[in-house]
């Protein structure tokens, strides 16, 4: 952020920690100066109390001082926000609108912030990292925009690593395994589970999954996806044949609801609340990190291929829109059936 010196401003911290800005010439009285130098709305001020012209009244502040809510609210009329291009701007502010709406920390303190707190923020995204990681870039813009404005004095952005963008881990026979093993059938950890791993779905559609979907031993699903967040349906219907894994887990399952999953008051899980429960589901089970939800649909992906799925055998279960994701593990899969022919023939030749 550049630096703007103008004849005639004090600037000082108050209590809470925000910077204020006031126009005194000589022993004059002090005109207090809204947002930020540079912005549109102090430079009006400025030239007024230059002028000895009486300031209007300020329009009230969003949110306390030192608050996120206000440090939005300077960010967004600041010179670092005016000099980008509109769409980027509209982008910017959606994001980190969506960000603190999300979180419920727009009275919370910037000051407060710290590093474990973006990290469970960012966990909470992780099905979706090109958002997570779009996210942390804006978050690194706004913060390192607070330290130059005065709300905290560090950046706890440092080092925080981005998702490798779309390369989620497929889960392993044993990492399945031990989840299993952990969550046996009749828990809802279970159920859940089971229908992640046997649908070959995303969070946001088994959540939705109800009992009147199935009809004939068959699920029907109408596919939603996240989209910076935010749910959107992408118009398609699959139909998934009930594995014998799923259906034993489903027999076994309390049936209290209409919606298969529901939390412990009964209630249908949103995506958001479902993904934070799925994870602790996971690290209690004693998983690494690198296991999370959306690598069950990979999983199942997985065991299509090495059952000999064709490419669009495989995307009739999962509803990918493209083959492409869908060919890399028939790809994978048919390597290492070649390989391990090739290296027989090897060991037969002595």
């Amino acid at each position: 952020m550049s630096k703007i010196r103008l004849k005639y401003v004090d600037r000082f911290t108050d209590r809470h920690g925000s910077v204020r800005y006031y126009f005194r010439r000589g022993k004059g009285a002090r005109v207090p100066l809204p947002g930020l130098p540079g912005s549109s709305e102090f430079m009006a001020a400025y030239q007024s109390a230059a002028d000895g012209i009486e300031p209007p009244k300020a329009k009230p502040q969003r949110g306390e001082p030192g608050t996120f809510d206000r440090l939005i609210s300077d960010y967004l009329v600041s010179s670092d926000f005016a000099r980008m291009k509109q769409t980027t701007q509209q982008h910017y502010r959606a994001t980190l609108e969506r960000w603190i709406l999300m979180e419920k920390i727009g009275h919370r303190s910037v000051s407060g912030m710290r590093r474990e707190h973006i990290k469970i923020m960012l966990a909470k995204r992780a099905d979706t990292p090109g958002a997570a990681n779009d996210l942390l870039k804006k978050m690194r813009v706004l913060i390192r925009f607070s330290i130059d404005a005065g709300y905290r004095p560090d950046d706890p952005t440092l080092r925080i690593k981005r998702f490798a963008s779309g390369e989620h881990h497929t889960w392993t026979e044993d990492e399945i395994a031990t989840y299993e093993k952990k969550w046996p059938i009749g828990t809802r950890e279970r159920t859940a589970f089971s229908l992640l791993l046997n649908t070959g779905q995303r969070s946001s559609d088994v959540v939705k999954m109800a009992r009147t979907d199935i009809d004939d031993n068959v699920i029907q699903v109408s596919q939603q996806k996240t989209g910076s967040q935010v749910l959107q349906k992408t118009g398609s219907k699959v139909w998934i044949p009930i594995h014998q894994n799923l259906k034993l887990a489903l027999d076994a399952a309390e049936k209290n609801h209409i919606v298969i999953l529901t939390t412990t008051r009964g209630k249908p899980f949103t995506a958001k609340g479902f993904g934070e429960w799925m994870a602790k589901n996971i690290d209690n089970a004693g998983l690494p990190n690198r296991c999370v939800p959306h690598g069950l649909r990979k999983a199942a992906a997985r065991r299509l291929a090495e059952a000999g799925c064709s490419a669009h055998e495989i995307q009739s279960i999962t509803g990918h829109k493209s083959l492409k994701e869908v060919e890399r593990y028939t790809r994978e899969v048919e390597q290492k059936r070649l390989a391990k022919a090739a290296m027989l023939k090897v060991s037969e030749q002595g």
